[in-house]
């Protein structure tokens, strides 16, 4: 029942579920037990020295005033460089808002391009929040189904179908959330050759273990780039993002950032500025031990019985099948954290085609990682036998 004394859009958001699990789990922890977070997206790593110097100098120096609406010039500089030396594609600095977030930067986006019932592209599964944020704007999340068999890519024919005259926009994430997959350059090019506005979340960029990634402003004008410092360069504390916008949309977006959010934190931003400049040794060492985990992951789920078909090369995340255990994702990941103190993320917080996945997140030390899977084989061991008449 909708409470009338509070908005209905507002009421109708449903729960981060992610979030449910973890504060599950650190209720848990508070009333003694030991749990291993497999369940958070969030690098396990310190932010690197460089960025923490720079912040400090920069708040010492009183650098802690508004900016621009659109962020400091100096960091949209450096943003647009290292779109043109890693993606070789040129980007005005006049392009480019810096949102406290990358969550901002995708409420600007949408809010420039919804009117109420219009339509936007996704794939099933999705990032929890995309729905969420359609929906608050009165627009209508439009839901394409992706395959493991597929790699959970888009086939072209189905999004063609999911077109209609209220179409807005089609959204990508790559490398993707929950899957970890990548799309590669040929599905990217294909998608911008539709024609239509792409909206492309490219958070997990420089997250990538095999191959590499693209961008989607390699193949296509019409698109709106999502982008920021928490995973790359661990940072998610510091809720500093960014937007690419087509130039026909910046004055919109910039007066929406202005009402909505004035600026991005100054200091912030100084440190971003460092992130880019200095801190690619960083990344690298950061990637090297992801890739360890991820691989062993990977084992681990294997010998488990869970072989993953979509193998995931990007960010840090497994989208693990778990269908033959159980269709009801939701209860089996709170009974894994109450009975083995493995906390994970259920399928179903992704879209109801992940229903009977899990996803597991390897942000987590190699120790934890071999803990938790220690504990999560004997609970599918009990599981199954307690399962089998």
């Amino acid at each position: 029942m909708i409470n009338e004394g509070i908005n209905s859009r507002t009421e109708k958001i449903s729960s981060f579920i992610v979030m449910d699990v973890l504060e599950e789990a650190k209720q848990m922890e508070a009333q003694g037990r030991d749990i291993i977070h497999l369940e958070i997206g969030e690098p396990d790593f310190d932010t690197p020295e460089p960025i923490i110097e720079s912040a400090l100098t920069a708040i010492k120096g009183q650098d802690t005033h508004y900016t621009h609406s659109l962020g400091k010039i100096e960091l949209r500089e450096e943003i647009a460089s290292y779109y043109f030396r890693k993606y070789g594609v040129e980007i005005s600095p006049e392009q480019i808002v810096v949102t406290s977030g990358t969550s901002p930067a995708l409420l600007l986006i949408l809010s420039v391009l919804l009117n109420r019932a219009d339509e936007i592209i996704l794939s099933d599964p999705y990032y929890s929040c995309y729905p969420n944020f359609i929906n608050y704007l009165e627009g209508k999340p439009v839901l394409v189904p992706v395959m493991e068999e597929d790699n959970f890519q888009y086939r072209l024919e189905d999004v063609k179908k999911a077109i209609s005259s209220r179409t807005r926009a089609i959204m990508c994430n790559s490398p993707a959330n929950p899957t970890g997959t990548v799309m590669s350059a040929e599905e990217l090019r294909q998608l911008a050759g539709l024609g239509h506005t792409i909206v492309a979340d490219e958070i997990y960029h420089g997250l990538v273990y095999e191959g590499e990634e693209h961008s989607i402003l390699e193949f296509a004008d019409k698109a709106f780039v999502v982008n920021g410092f928490s995973k790359l360069y661990a940072m998610t504390g510091w809720r500093l993002g960014y937007v690419i916008v087509p130039p026909s949309y910046l004055k919109t977006i910039q007066k929406l950032q202005q009402n909505l959010f004035i600026c991005a934190s100054s200091f912030s931003q100084t440190a971003a500025i460092a992130a880019l400049k200095y801190c690619d040794p960083h990344v690298l060492q950061m990637k090297e031990i992801y890739n360890q985990r991820r691989k062993y992951l990977l084992k681990r789920l294997e010998r488990a019985g869970i072989k993953c078909q979509a193998e995931p090369t990007g960010a840090f995340y497994i989208l693990a099948n778990v269908k033959k255990y159980t269709q009801d994702s939701y209860n089996f990941a709170f009974n894994i954290l109450k009975q083995a103190g493995v906390a994970v993320a259920p399928g179903i917080d992704f879209g109801s085609n992940c229903e009977g996945y899990l996803r597991i997140s390897y942000a987590n030390s190699l120790d934890n990682i071999e803990e938790g899977m220690n504990r999560l084989e004997a609970f599918l061991a009990q599981w199954e036998q307690e399962s089998t008449p």
